[in-house]
């Protein structure tokens, strides 16, 4: 393996660790249906605001040029599936569902991740690949379906998952194809940047009316400061410099390290239906990082 790929694995996994405390964390600022804190509309809108004020902070500390013309539309592309929708639908879905579950929902990121990736940077994963791909997503549906409250169709919070797992894998494949040509953390950057005329007055209009909890405040400066902003620094590094396909596999260990977080942090158990999905769910992904991708042939 390349020296730049083992680099982007590595960085890749610092991403993942961040934002693995994502679900506990968000799930610490909205509360409980019975005990609610935060808006989610407020935590998606408001971190964004926080990420975007230390961004432009950033963007003049290391005099970033403008992007180019070209670049605008991607950046708008990747600022609304990560500034806008990822955080969105997670946290509305939070409030309704323990951070335990929602993380082997996200374990189907980066299946979605590798078929963004593949189509951006014309790529081709083998037929093998694919297969784990398959084997993986039908394994976190399955779950889904027996975890919900009818035993048979998906819970709402659970749609607003997947929704919330479209929007990262569009956000992050153009986000990796924007780190190829500018520094990865200028990307995140600009993206957060170009949304405050939308995030500040929303944020403002949905802030909290009531009083918060401290918990609340301190998880939502976690995914303001770390899931928003620094988390995205190794991230897109790591798929610019490793290729956006095999990174994104990476992201098998996220489910398993949110379930151990919130462990500790919100007192959830581990059942062995979850547990058991886990370790599947992450055998696939696994073994489909290991098989060959190759570049697509033009015509």
């Amino acid at each position: 393996m390349k020296n730049a790929e083992v680099r982007g694995l590595w960085l890749g996994t610092l991403g993942v660790v961040i934002f693995a405390l994502t679900l506990p964390m968000t799930r610490l600022a909205v509360g409980t249906a019975q005990a609610p804190q935060m808006s989610g509309m407020f935590i998606a809108l408001g971190r964004a605001v926080v990420a975007a004020v230390l961004s432009a902070g950033f963007l003049v500390a290391t005099r970033a040029p403008l992007p180019r013309r070209a670049d605008w539309l991607p950046l708008a592309i990747t600022s609304a599936g990560v500034v806008f929708g990822f955080p969105l639908f997670t946290s509305i879905a939070m409030r309704y569902v323990e951070a335990v579950h929602a993380s082997v929902i996200v374990g189907v990121l980066p299946l979605a991740t590798a078929v963004v990736g593949a189509w951006l940077h014309r790529q081709r994963p083998s037929g093998a690949f694919w297969l784990c791909a398959a084997l993986g997503s039908a394994l976190v549906v399955g779950f889904a379906v027996l975890k919900s409250r009818s035993g048979v169709a998906l819970h709402s919070a659970d749609l607003l998952l997947f929704a919330a797992m479209a929007c990262a894998a569009v956000g992050y494949g153009y986000g990796a194809q924007l780190s190829q040509r500018m520094r990865a953390e200028h990307v995140i950057c600009w993206a957060l940047v170009i949304a405050l005329p939308l995030t500040v007055p929303l944020a403002v209009l949905t802030r909290p009316q009531a009083d918060v909890l401290p918990s609340a405040w301190w998880g939502f400066a976690y995914v303001a400061v770390f899931s928003m902003w620094i988390g995205f620094f190794a991230w897109y590094r790591g798929l610019a410099l490793g290729g956006t396909v095999r990174v994104s596999q990476v992201q098998l260990i996220q489910p398993f390290l949110s379930m151990v977080f919130a462990v500790p942090l919100l007192g959830e158990r581990l059942d062995a239906l979850t547990l058991g999905f886990a370790v599947a769910v992450i055998a696939t992904v696994f073994i489909g990082r290991k098989m060959p991708v190759r570049a697509r042939a033009v015509a």
